[in-house]
């Protein structure tokens, strides 16, 4: 694919025009009228389920029975069940999936939430506070054993999610949420791997070198795994030289690291 082509695509995305699915509904849509016709026959004189023709579902005729790979899916699975195993007496989230992550750790045990972002809705072991991570609450210092930030740092400080600009604002957010974390609890973190950059306004994609000279200062690391750019798992593999200068192959892979404070 060229260029022009992902240049193209990426306008459609963002004006929110699914190409995936519009290309399905122009090649299939003569089948569908095939089949819609055919259903009409097989109905006969029973009337008792109207049949109308207003939401054709074409891009999933030949789908896969869902998805189980890539960051979110490996990440949000891993991290439920390490906290599952620790058994923390407290866990504090900072950002991650609510409809992944969070829903995964609720189900056997209460998580408090902060999140930029506001939310409305109630979910029994779920506890959920606005607050921006760059901007401490005085009250959760020194707060908790256990505390979780999968797939949130890249954002904070580029303004995606309406908080106030800010170039390190990763360094703050990671140095804010050390604060929360009682000595020896555990920080469970992702982020994307590869070639450093910042993507404006998107995310940032970080080096392991980086993150490397990030976090041991404050942090010793208990395992590391990371999701391949083909969103394949690597649980718990060893940082050695090669796989750090190389990303481990990653140009917008996911970093997950389990790490405890000094």
């Amino acid at each position: 694919m060229g260029r022009r082509q992902e240049k193209k695509i990426s306008i459609a995305t963002l004006s929110g025009i699914n190409l995936r699915k519009l290309y399905a509904f122009i090649a299939r849509f003569p089948a569908y009228l095939v089949d819609y016709r055919l259903m009409r026959r097989l109905r006969g004189t029973d009337l008792s389920f109207p049949l109308y023709a207003s939401m054709p579902i074409l891009h999933e005729k030949n789908s896969d029975a869902g998805v189980m790979s890539g960051a979110y899916f490996h990440q949000d699975l891993l991290v439920a069940r390490r906290i599952f195993e620790n058994k923390p007496l407290k866990h504090v989230d900072i950002g991650s999936r609510i409809d992944g992550f969070v829903a995964h750790v609720a189900v056997f045990r209460s998580i408090e939430v902060l999140d930029i972002r506001n939310q409305t809705d109630t979910v029994k072991n779920i506890k959920f506070r606005q607050a921006d991570l760059l901007n401490l609450p005085s009250d959760k210092i020194n707060y908790t054993d256990s505390i979780s930030s999968l797939h949130a740092i890249e954002h904070f400080g580029l303004g995606r999610y309406g908080d106030s600009l800010s170039y390190d604002g990763h360094i703050k957010g990671i140095n804010n949420i050390t604060q929360i974390l009682k000595r020896g609890g555990k920080f469970y973190f992702s982020t994307p791997i590869g070639r450093q950059r910042i993507e404006f306004n998107a995310h940032r994609v970080f080096s392991v070198r980086h993150l490397l000279d990030l976090l041991t200062s404050q942090y010793t690391i208990d395992h590391f795994s990371y999701v391949s750019d083909a969103g394949e798992l690597f649980e718990n593999v060893a940082l050695d030289e090669q796989g750090i200068v190389s990303n481990f192959g990653c140009s917008y892979g996911c970093g997950i690291w389990e790490l405890t404070k000094k």
